[in-house]
């Protein structure tokens, strides 16, 4: 029987998968695209439906429909393996979550914890009073998973240690936490504050030293899961019930950074949105988990959420990968119009179309509460961030020489960072016009100041640029080549995979290559670093070939592309030492390294010809 893998590739191309994430165009026998891995203009990323494969000439990505979904929604293995698999229509029956895997285990524990927050939910009258009352459908509840965690100390961890995890693994994914000294008193489900019982704490609130002392992490709070693009639950964000509400918590708590979890990297819904930004060709951007769920619920399912925490480079670069359309509907409190300066300032550094959703209730979600209408003509009107400041500033803006220096201050630095100098045009007339100011002194303005508006601009553009491994000449850096290792991953796990199963002859095989590729010094520190995820690495490698092996196309491949990118390291580092020695004026040293470069450079052209070749 084949494997998921086989089955997999067998029904997925890898020009339909490709083509799903970005636009392709027929050149030739292959198809071409802008590479979705770094900045560029001119197409370099091509696409071999006859290999199975894709190469960028830019960045030097590559690989097959299994790194390309790795890559670009950030997955593992079987993250990536889940996503196609359901693309595919293929069942994966035969993987069990409770195998040696660390972070089965571990996802397992979440999907646990999801499971009794639903249960949960259905039983507390009024949670599901509150959050039904704030618009949510019984449908979104169960499609979201949306749950409740009981204002109790302890009845997660009693749940999940019967379940059979243990109180190490529920910290790991953030579920409990250990006790200190400012713990206060909290409710119980019955409303009281006994807490010794459940919680074995003295009458202080500090937990006792006959009990373990573990308590868990979300009390008295509307839980809503958080996935991540494989639709696995990684976190969660915990809303207080408004009747539990001392004031002394946050209204939002999320989890913390794990191992599974990066705030910084996921974005709330991404999961569920992201085929629908790519064929819509735009993405709605709102703050939190309720005003996301009012929103698709409305029927924009392109919509995604930063979750309440401060909005990073590489959650839009995420987006921008889908589309460089970005709609922003944040809060209209003072603490919304902050986080959305800032999602403009960096969406318009990346280089994408930024629109605002003017809104007159406070958030998306009230607005689609009370006037659905209202919601849709709020979105069918969104203004582009140049005219929507512009209108606001000018109804605020109470005389000429307010209106010019505010002008001066805050739309003057946005068009600096728009990518087309005739879209600057554009909206310098524009502004112009409306404001009543002359062109040519804005012109003027604009250009007295350029200097030190680069002076600003530049330092953020370049850690923009650095964020999402992007150099100066908008190739990919090394630090982001570095990062992307999907194929050495897929390497090793091989060698693990043939070692385990004393296949000795493909173990061999894979050893020497290695050997050539690397010397013995860094093979043995690279596998020293994959041994500490082994468990995680056979399991992957036995969900990709069952009770067989990879086939000789494929490993051949895998090497041939692991190589590359050795070669194209080294050759980088190389041409560094290069610089140095002339400098230097190490004319001996220079010709080695100038020998050696060359060496290295025939031998990427090698590797290179044999791609393009049958």
């Amino acid at each position: 029987m084949s494997t998921p893998v086989e089955q997999i590739k067998e029904r997925l191309g890898i020009a339909d998968v490709v083509g799903s994430y970005m636009q392709l165009i027929r050149a030739g026998s292959s198809l071409k695209g802008k590479c979705p891995f770094h900045n560029e203009k001119t197409p370099s990323f091509f696409v071999s439906p006859a290999r199975n494969s894709y190469y960028c000439f830019g960045c030097q990505a590559k690989g097959d429909i299994f790194t390309f979904v790795q890559e670009f929604e950030g997955l593992d293995f079987i993250g990536a393996l889940r996503v196609l698999a359901q693309r595919a229509g293929v069942t994966l029956t035969h993987i069990d979550p409770k195998v040696r895997s660390q972070y089965a285990r571990l996802y397992l524990c979440l999907e646990k914890a999801t499971r009794f927050y639903e249960e949960t939910l259905r039983n507390t009258p009024e949670a599901k009073a509150y959050i039904e009352g704030r618009g949510l459908t019984q449908k979104t509840l169960q499609d979201w998973r949306v749950g409740f965690a009981p204002a109790d100390w302890r009845q997660l961890f009693d749940h999940l240690t019967k379940e059979g995890f243990t109180p190490e693994e529920m910290g790991k994914v953030g579920l409990i936490k250990r006790p200190s000294a400012d713990i206060g008193v909290v409710p119980t489900a019955s409303g009281t504050s006994d807490i010794a019982t459940s919680a074995g704490t003295n009458a202080t609130g500090v937990a006792s030293t006959s009990a373990s002392g573990r308590y868990d992490s979300f009390r008295g709070r509307i839980m809503f899961p958080i996935r991540d693009s494989a639709g696995r639950v990684i976190a969660f964000s915990g809303r207080i019930l408004p009747k539990l509400d001392d004031g002394k918590t946050g209204k939002y708590i999320n989890s913390p950074e794990t191992i599974l979890f990066s705030k910084s990297d996921t974005l709330y819904g991404f999961d569920r949105a992201k085929l629908i930004i790519r064929q819509q060709d735009a993405a709605i951007l709102v703050e939190g988990q309720m005003d996301l769920l009012m929103v698709h619920q409305a029927g924009y399912e392109n919509a995604v959420a930063s979750s309440g925490t401060a909005l990073t480079i590489e959650q839009l670069t995420r987006i921008k990968r889908l589309s460089e359309n970005l709609l922003i509907a944040f809060d209209s409190d003072p603490a919304g119009q902050k986080a959305s300066e800032r999602a403009i300032r960096l969406a318009l550094a990346l280089g994408m179309n930024v629109k605002v959703i003017a809104l007159n209730e406070k958030d998306p979600a009230d607005l689609i509460l009370h006037n659905k209408g209202e919601w849709e003509r709020a979105v069918h009107g969104a203004k582009h961030v140049i005219d929507f400041l512009l209108d606001a500033l000018l109804i605020s803006a109470k005389d000429g020489r307010e209106r010019a220096l505010t002008i001066q201050k805050t739309l003057l630095p946005l068009l600096q960072l728009l990518p087309s100098s005739v879209e600057q045009s554009h909206f310098m007339k524009v502004i112009a016009e409306k404001s009543g100011l002359r062109e040519e002194a804005l012109w003027d303005e604009f250009k007295r100041h350029s200097a030190d508006i680069e002076r600003r601009v530049k330092p953020r553009l370049a850690d923009v640029a650095t964020s999402a491994g992007i150099n100066a000449t908008g190739a990919a850096s090394t630090s982001a080549l570095g990062r992307s290792n999907a194929l050495e991953r897929r390497v090793f796990g091989i060698y693990f995979f043939a070692e385990f199963r004393k296949l000795q002859t493909l173990f061999d095989r894979v050893h020497f290559a290695l050997l050539l590729m690397l010397g013995q010094e860094r093979f043995d520190a690279k596998k020293a670093e994959y041994a500490a995820l082994q468990d995680v690495l056979l399991l992957e490698a036995e969900t990709s070939f069952g009770e067989g092996t990879p086939s000789a196309q494929e490993e051949a491949e895998l090497l041939r592309h692991l190589e590359e990118e050795y070669l194209t390291t080294r050759l980088s580092e190389t041409m560094d030492t290069l610089a140095k020695a002339e400098k230097d004026g190490k004319k001996e040293e220079t010709q080695a390294l100038l020998q050696k470069c060359k060496e290295l450079t025939q031998k990427l052209a090698g590797l290179k010809s044999a791609r393009f070749s049958h």
